[in-house]
């Protein structure tokens, strides 16, 4: 079974196939250059990227793989969540692509495939808990199995990914700021006490970075080395030791505000020895270490994907179209497209029968967000 996968939920536009075999061929266009004018994505202009390349990468895909389209079995999209303008030139590719090869169609969660991304070169061992932290989400599960996912928390206003990106741009990095936030802190020195660990005085598995990025906004303000400094910054050569130790405890004060949830939910689920880190946020090198060491000294194991496949790509979304389809699930060309902030209904078809009494699991195929 070859399954074509479309990525178009913000500003990558990215296609790849897999297979039994595994990844077959992947391409991406990114429009990071074209949206850092702006120090964030325009949506508008990001639907338009969209229509632009979309064709010639399935072209080139096409070549890459040695496939004809012909050959292309299942066509798996991202259907939200997302920006609305960028998810309907995907899925419209994807529906049109379809109807033409009557190939299986099926529409996939963002989210749901983000946490199932380890999967391609890892076994997870179900049940585990799930830890997605993007620029738009910082969302815990519990994870029953593939198909079974419960939402623990949430963020209830910036995600961490966002708080990364909004203090990067006060600090005069190109967007998106979290990796190159991420090369400075590696040099850095982090003060433990100069930010806050926002939203832990409570009990509950929820996420709340406004204040922290209130905090380091404020320090930025009234630090004239910070302030002052030459924007945009080129490269991390170039940066100054304030800034680098900026950037150092400000991703500590995040990373310890994850930790210690994870810390927290694990105490809650102690049957769980498994932890799934995904997201863009996922590729943070001090995350990684710690979330790694964390499990490590509870006997337990994280799996988290390779920094490649942590931020929004075309593998993830086949991926998981060719495990739903190899389950028997299925579109119809009606499915809607969901931007963020909806909820994804669970309205594949497998067989006949549609919805969640249709396919066989005791809870929704949809990770709820």
């Amino acid at each position: 079974m070859n399954c074509l996968g479309i990525e178009s939920s913000c500003d990558e536009t990215a296609l790849a196939v897999v297979n039994d075999g595994g990844i077959i061929g992947s391409v991406l266009a990114s429009q990071s250059d074209l949206h850092a004018i702006f120090g964030g994505v325009v949506p508008e202009l990001a639907s338009r990227e969209h229509c632009r390349y979309i064709g010639a990468l399935f072209d080139e895909l096409m070549h890459r793989c040695g496939l004809s389209p012909e050959q292309i079995n299942t066509v798996a999209v991202a259907r939200g969540p997302g920006l609305l303008g960028s998810l309907l030139v995907g899925v419209a590719f994807a529906k049109a692509l379809a109807l033409a090869l009557g190939a299986k169609f099926i529409g996939i969660n963002h989210l749901h495939a983000h946490l199932l991304t380890v999967g391609i070169d890892n076994h997870i061992h179900f049940p585990a808990l799930a830890l997605l932290v993007s620029g738009g989400h910082t969302h815990f599960y519990h994870m029953q199995s593939p198909w079974q996912c419960r939402q623990l928390g949430k963020t209830l206003d910036d995600a961490a990914g966002e708080a990364f990106d909004k203090i990067g741009k006060i600090l005069g990095l190109t967007y998106p700021a979290g990796r190159m936030m991420d090369a400075l802190a590696s040099d850095g020195a982090a003060d433990p006490h100069l930010f806050p660990r926002p939203y832990l005085d409570n009990d509950n598995l929820d996420f709340s970075f406004s204040g922290l990025k209130t905090a380091a906004a404020s320090h930025i303000e009234q630090t004239p080395a910070l302030k002052n400094a030459v924007r945009p910054l080129q490269s991390v050569t170039d940066a100054t030791t304030v800034l680098k130790n900026c950037c150092a405890s400000f991703s500590l004060a995040v990373v310890d505000t994850l930790c210690t949830k994870v810390e927290r939910a694990l105490d809650r689920y102690p049957t769980l020895h498994t932890l799934i880190l995904a997201g863009g946020v996922a590729s943070n090198s001090l995350l990684r270490e710690r979330v790694t060491q964390l499990m490590q000294q509870r006997g337990g194991e994280a799996l988290i994907p390779s920094p490649a496949l942590c931020t929004d790509n075309a593998v993830m979304i086949a991926y998981t179209g060719r495990l739903l389809a190899r389950a028997g699930f299925s579109h119809d060309l009606r499915m809607e497209t969901i931007p963020r902030g909806k909820t994804i209904p669970d309205d594949m078809v497998c067989g006949r029968v549609t919805g969640r009494q249709g396919h066989g699991f005791p809870d929704s195929l949809t990770v709820e967000h």
